[in-house]
């Protein structure tokens, strides 16, 4: 198992609206992996964390969100084969979960 990526993305929506919004961001997300052919095997939230686990192909990536007043705190864990792709993951989700968290 590779190094886990850890990523924080600052917010200032309070603990109530960003929940709200990484459930309903989470739940678009989970049909677009699926659609894509991926499994989301782990979804589920226990108080401010949401632990997740998506699998395909032999490989599974697992780990949790945690939900602050002025902060998101993620980490994932990537298998070996997978974690060559970290640096693109980060960007990925840092731009995504970012515009998710922004005020509107």
């Amino acid at each position: 198992m590779a190094k886990p990526l850890v990523m924080e993305i600052p917010h200032e929506l309070g603990l109530e609206e960003a929940k709200r919004r990484l459930t309903d961001g989470t739940e678009r997300g989970k049909a677009l992996l699926e659609k894509s052919g991926l499994k989301v095997e782990t979804l589920a939230w226990t108080g401010d964390r949401l632990d997740f686990g998506v699998g395909a192909m032999g490989q599974k990536v697992d780990g949790q969100i945690d939900v602050h007043p002025d902060m998101v705190r993620l980490e994932v864990r990537l298998p070996l084969l997978l974690a060559f792709f970290a640096e693109k993951l980060q960007r990925i989700v840092g731009n995504e979960g970012t515009k998710l968290l922004t005020k509107k």
